[in-house]
């Protein structure tokens, strides 16, 4: 893709709401990475870009986070404007206000809201009633601003993400959502390895194999640990039990204990394959000691890849001028 080319798509992005991955094209995704390499690169030399300058972004949270919070915060004050942290404890969301209301004031004060937070359906009112962008920062349905985070770091280590084949292991949740449709779009091929009951939600695995055969990639939903980790340039998994399932956890404790990511079924991937979880993570359980801090373990650059990936989206969104 020539700069032109990606300089173009990403102007054509500003005031669009980014709440799942579906509604992006391949070209789209590719000229956020690409972006974001470059806002990167730009924060590691010393080199100031604030297209946001007098740009306000509104951060709800229904959920609790490190990563989130932080990394828009940080994101949107190097950027040149100001994140305004906002507890729905503190605001009417939902309560005294309907989505719709809120979404309609918020409009008039900022520039762009991110909301992490439980239902799907939240966040898709909260974008048909608001007249500016919409950044879904996570629901249980999806976690799309991980998986740019993440589409970045197999860029950096692997080049080319056509043709790469990714391995999740363990809960069928929003990140195996995010991941099938983000990498599908790009044209990899992806294994779901999860327990009968816990497999993705199949209309989204639907979607996905549609997607995946539009780019040239594929999808594998299976049980069989062993078979989805051969021949995979990425292992990836999530802890067993998410925010909101804790009366679960011993219950899944048990059933995923033959998906745990340890040295032995690491070394059944390819031999320069990379380790990846979106953290928090939980040694012992869904990943071993060994394989999380170990030699082919990229979660803390993935982890840091939160914060170019979502400058990245917010310039797009938001801004006037675009790095060249």
């Amino acid at each position: 893709m020539s700069s032109a080319t990606s300089s173009a798509t990403i102007e054509s992005l500003k005031d669009r709401d980014f709440v799942t991955l579906k509604d992006f094209t391949k070209q789209e995704i590719a000229s956020l990475l690409e972006l974001a390499a470059k806002l990167k690169q730009q924060k590691k030399q010393g080199l100031p870009h604030q297209p946001l300058q007098g740009k306000t972004l509104g951060m709800v949270f229904e959920k609790s986070s490190t990563r989130t919070r932080v990394s828009f915060e940080a994101g949107i004050y190097q950027l040149g404007g100001v994140g305004l942290f906002l507890n729905t404890q503190d605001i009417q969301l939902g309560r005294g206000e309907t989505i719709a209301d809120t979404a309609k004031i918020l409009s008039s004060y900022l520039d762009a809201i991110m909301i992490r937070t439980f239902n799907q359906s939240t966040v898709e009112q909260l974008a048909k009633h608001a007249s500016i962008p919409v950044i879904n920062g996570l629901t249980d349905l999806y976690h799309p601003c991980q998986v740019l985070a993440d589409l970045l770091t197999m860029k950096e280590h692997k080049g080319n993400l056509e043709g790469l084949t990714l391995t999740y292991l363990g809960d069928g949740n929003n990140m195996a959502h995010s991941l099938m449709i983000g990498s599908a779009k790009m044209g990899m091929n992806v294994h779901i390895a999860s327990p009968e009951e816990y497999k993705p939600l199949p209309e989204i695995t639907i979607q996905a194999e549609q997607i995946a055969k539009e780019n040239d990639g594929s999808i594998m939903i299976t049980q069989d640990v062993e078979k989805a980790v051969q021949n995979s340039d990425i292992i990836y998994t999530d802890v067993w039990t998410s925010m909101g399932q804790e009366d679960e956890q011993a219950k899944r404790t048990e059933i995923f204990q033959t998906y745990r990511v340890n040295e032995e079924l690491l070394k059944q991937a390819k031999p320069d394959a990379i380790f990846m979880h979106c953290l928090p993570a939980h040694r012992g359980e869904e990943v071993t000691t060994g394989v999380i801090d170990g030699n082919q373990s990229v979660v803390f650059e993935e982890a840091e890849n939160r914060l170019h990936a979502q400058k990245a989206l917010m310039v797009a969104l938001m801004g006037n001028s675009f790095p060249q």
